[in-house]
């Protein structure tokens, strides 16, 4: 690639000044726009011929960066041979880190792989009609273990790592058009949030469970709000002590990637053991797994819960409680880490629930 400023010479005693580019054996010419006194007469003609050059220089500049970034981006379209099923897999094998996340994105993929069947698809060669197929077939094409269609929320939370993979190629350069952001989302449905009532609480920490550590760290939740991610995460140097806070936990969100400063009680330290003072994780040895799952129900189940309980109930839980405490709501959402307060007020429809419940105890007297 070269850039020159050349001189073309005009009838008036002026000089029209023009860019020669050669650029991957191509050879373009772009008029500047911009004039020399050919042969200056005085200091005026002499400063304006400064002033031109200094402007057609930073054209020169200009034009250079642009072909710096446009061959960085062809470049990038040059590796877009790779297919979008191998990409993908690739993508998700950096997941996990994140176990819950890790797991949608590794049912993404089993689900593309079933639509593909075998076909190879180059990444580059995707279009808004396949993402609108892609949708589709997640929707109604697809059917699970049961032989049913997914739920709409997981259909949703599917099609959501195939436009954020897609997404993450164009940040990469490896496709020229942002057909993911573009590719209109699933519509999810309202679902009624599993919490447990503050009695529960009290017998599912007198009531064995086969994991210890499931059980602490399942508490811990209930009584911070931390997400699986984060607590699954957590290090002893991220627990922090000042005589006139308490204790609080200062850590980065894993899934908003968010700094956050958490103050915490007393009590959720007793589910912890004794404080170390190092960067080892607190909950070592606690998995992601279905067998965990399953420990948490059966735990629930014999502190006589029927309810489906999630890890995750936990932090509906924790947030349920705060709002059922009357504080408010904007501090519930900042204790939870959230970015939008819509997001918390799913919380709120929880508690008005709790009334409406409460009420009808005036019908059974």
């Amino acid at each position: 690639m070269k850039v020159e400023i050349r001189e073309k010479k005009l009838k008036d005693n002026k000089v029209s000044l023009y860019l020669d580019i050669y650029n991957d054996g191509e050879r373009t010419y772009q008029f500047l726009k911009l004039y020399l006194f050919k042969s200056p007469k005085n200091k005026e003609e002499r400063s304006a011929n400064s002033e031109t050059m200094r402007k057609a220089n930073a054209m020169l500049v200009k034009v250079e960066n642009d072909l710096i970034n446009n061959n960085d981006i062809a470049q990038g379209f040059k590796k877009s041979n790779i297919l979008f099923l191998d990409y993908f897999k690739n993508v998700t094998e950096q997941k996990k880190k994140s176990a819950g996340n890790y797991g949608a994105w590794d049912s993404t993929y089993k689900i593309l792989l079933k639509y593909y069947n075998g076909k190879k698809v180059k990444i580059s060669d995707l279009k808004d009609n396949d993402l609108v197929l892609i949708k589709r077939y997640i929707l109604n094409g697809y059917k699970t273990k049961s032989d049913v269609n997914l739920s709409q929320n997981a259909a949703l939370a599917y099609f959501n790592k195939v436009k954020a993979c897609l997404n993450q190629a164009f940040d990469e350069r490896l496709i020229n058009d942002k057909i993911g952001a573009r590719a209109k989302a699933i519509k999810g449905e309202e679902t009624r949030r599993q919490y447990l009532f503050e009695e529960e609480i009290e017998l599912i920490e007198k009531t064995k469970c086969d994991s210890q550590i499931l059980k602490n760290a399942f508490l811990f939740s209930i009584y911070t709000g931390l997400r699986w991610s984060d607590i699954n995460n957590l290090t002893w140097d991220q627990i922090k002590f000042t005589a006139n806070s308490g204790y609080s936990l200062h850590f980065n969100q894993q899934k908003t990637k968010g700094v956050e400063y958490l103050p915490i009680p007393n009590k959720a330290l007793t589910f912890v053991g004794e404080l170390q003072n190092n960067s080892e994780r607190v909950f070592k040895g606690l998995k992601y797994s279905a067998w965990h799952n399953l420990k948490i129900r059966e735990w629930m189940m014999n502190a006589g819960i029927t309810r489906k309980i999630t890890f995750h109930s936990a932090r509906h839980t924790y947030a349920t409680l705060l709002l059922t405490k009357k504080i408010d709501i904007y501090v519930v959402s900042n204790m939870l880490g959230h970015k939008n307060i819509k997001t918390t007020q799913v919380y709120a429809k929880v508690v008005d629930q709790r009334k409406i419940e409460a009420i009808k105890i005036f019908d059974e007297l």
